[in-house]
């Protein structure tokens, strides 16, 4: 196992087919950081243009469409004190006859984020909320791979090829695994959140710059009933699967029916079988109500799955 140190001087604001910047063999690692939201580096200087700048692309040596890419997250570490989050629910979120009730403005809350406490806490006192805290539980909100057909993909939504999810079980210790759409698979990692409610439903996590440990590999000559259509996750616990879409319904179907052919193909599940370990003991997880599209996560304990096949 070889580990690169990657040091960023430009950033991308989809995801599609651009140059890639470095490229890694199966079970190599990576270190490398992530600048947020805003386009701030660990200096909190600006030096890219905002809207969720990503790290990458890295090529990924012999993949071609019809793999699957596997990304181990090792480390996910806020490299600097402060964030900044906004000050208001998306209109989105809430009943339409209540959204002249929400506050309209483009104020942001600035957070001081303690690494030491793994606490991060408003920088100025919110009225009602003095005292408030949350724990630092930092993730990545964008990660994937270049979308096929020469397509770039804004770092503002997701689909099949993953993208802004915002979903808080992106962090360290998951095993994440992507369709590869393109020659070279073209990884794409950034958006940290230093911490982040479900759904994102204020538009922002609290924004902040990384560091990052990743490990990548590659399962070729995949069977077709094993074969990733919606990004998948795993840990020492649970299996989990994405869908990206809007409205909130198809999002959930196509996650349920990615766990469905995770269960079929891995572990020899019948559909009945299948559909009655779902129906029973699966869990649904909001990744973002935010996005142009919409992510929904089909989770499920391991303890209840059979051997893998």
């Amino acid at each position: 196992m070889t580990v690169h140190r990657f040091d960023p001087t430009t950033y991308h604001r989809t995801f599609g087919s651009h140059d890639g910047v470095l490229t890694l063999a199966s079970r190599d690692g990576l270190l490398t950081t992530t600048v947020d939201a805003s386009g701030r580096d660990e200096r909190g200087e600006r030096v890219t243009d905002p809207g969720n700048p990503l790290t990458g692309p890295f090529l990924i040596d012999g993949a071609e469409p019809g793999d699957t890419l596997v990304v181990r997250v090792r480390s996910v570490r806020p490299n600097r004190p402060t964030g900044f989050s906004s000050a208001a629910l998306a209109p989105v979120t809430v009943d339409p006859a209540y959204v002249w009730e929400l506050e309209r403005t483009d104020r942001r809350i600035d957070w001081q984020v303690d690494m030491h406490s793994c606490t991060a806490r408003p920088s100025k006192p919110i009225i009602g909320l003095e005292g408030f805290q949350v724990p630092v539980e930092p993730m990545l909100g964008c990660i994937g791979v270049a979308p096929e057909a020469g397509q770039a993909i804004s770092t503002a939504t997701s689909g099949r090829h993953g993208g802004n999810m915002d979903y808080r079980g992106i962090r360290a210790g998951v095993t994440l695994r992507f369709p590869v759409l393109v020659p070279g698979a073209l990884l794409f990692v950034g958006d940290v959140h230093a911490a982040q409610g479900a759904g994102e439903l204020t538009g922002t996590g609290i924004e902040i710059s990384a560091d990052i440990e990743l490990e990548v590999g590659l399962e070729r000559g995949v069977r077709p009933e094993d074969r990733v259509v919606w990004p998948r996750g795993e840990t020492d616990t649970v299996l989990f699967t994405m869908g990206n879409a809007r409205p909130l319904d198809q999002a959930a179907q196509h996650a349920t029916t990615e766990m469905v052919r995770w269960l079929r193909g891995r572990y020899g599940l019948s559909i009945e079988a299948a559909s009655v370990l779902i129906g029973q003991a699966c869990d649904y997880d909001l990744g973002n109500m935010f996005d142009p599209a919409y992510t929904m996560v089909c989770v499920l304990e391991k303890r209840y799955l059979p051997t893998a096949t």
